[in-house]
């Protein structure tokens, strides 16, 4: 009985496991596409002297 029950929870984990990489697959086909060229950490920066943070 124990190993039938270790089985079975190890394929629950291996389901789960699918589950989340099938996810994380959808979310990431999801994301929008950066403009070639650009780069998303620089947005709204400008050139010259920033202006203070405080």
């Amino acid at each position: 009985m124990a190993k039938r029950d270790r089985e079975k929870s190890l394929q629950t984990k291996r389901k789960e496991k699918e589950e989340k990489r099938a996810q994380r697959k959808g979310e990431k086909d999801d994301r929008t596409s950066i403009p070639a060229g650009e780069d998303p950490d620089l947005e709204g920066l400008q050139w010259g002297p920033q202006p203070p943070l405080y």
